[in-house]
């Protein structure tokens, strides 16, 4: 999953995170709230930092999928170059990849600003910063694209959950509460 910050990337990954085990797939979330904090604690947000953060979390999702983890990233990934290495690693090991885009206008990522970021990124207190001083290329042709502005969190699993089954990935109903 790419998208800018405040997109709801992390929302929705934990919620299709959920569902799946609860489906009874195997399923994990790599995301970049807690990623950056271990395995890629010693990187910065310049391009090449950027680039090596989705390098290492392609290869440790390659790993997770050679024994059957449904594997869920949810990084900003901002460079088509870096989610094309992705897709290559992913490919290479003879793993599908699915493209998400999780798709926000910028003014409305910027309301919801969850973490104040787009406000310090404004101030010019955030250097490097996705979609105000370093560019955010959407997925020229993703499998799928969410709308988070447009539609719930139940629907955007919904949608995840139906593109899993139809590409063979998962089988079995959803379980999620329609009320969510």
């Amino acid at each position: 999953m790419s998208g800018l910050s405040g997109s709801g990337k992390s929302t929705v990954a934990a919620a299709l995170e959920q569902e799946l085990l609860e489906m009874g797939a195997h399923a994990y979330r790599l995301d970049g709230d807690n990623v950056r904090f271990g395995l890629n604690k010693d990187l910065g947000f310049s391009e090449a930092d950027r680039d090596e953060n989705i390098r290492r979390i392609s290869e440790v999702s390659a790993l997770f999928t050679d024994c059957g983890v449904v594997t869920i990233t949810s990084f900003i990934s901002p460079y088509r170059a870096s989610r094309e290495m992705a897709r290559k690693i992913h490919e290479d090991a003879g793993h599908m990849f699915i493209e998400v885009h999780v798709h926000v206008p910028l003014e409305e990522a910027e309301r919801r600003d969850p973490k104040g970021l787009y406000k310090k990124a404004r101030a010019g207190e955030i250097p490097n910063f996705t979609g105000i001083s370093d560019p955010y290329e959407e997925p020229l042709d993703p499998e799928i694209k969410i709308n988070t502005h447009e539609m719930s969190v139940h629907a955007c699993v919904g949608a995840l959950v139906h593109e899993l089954k139809a590409r063979g990935v998962i089988s079995g109903g959803m379980r999620i509460n329609n009320g969510q």
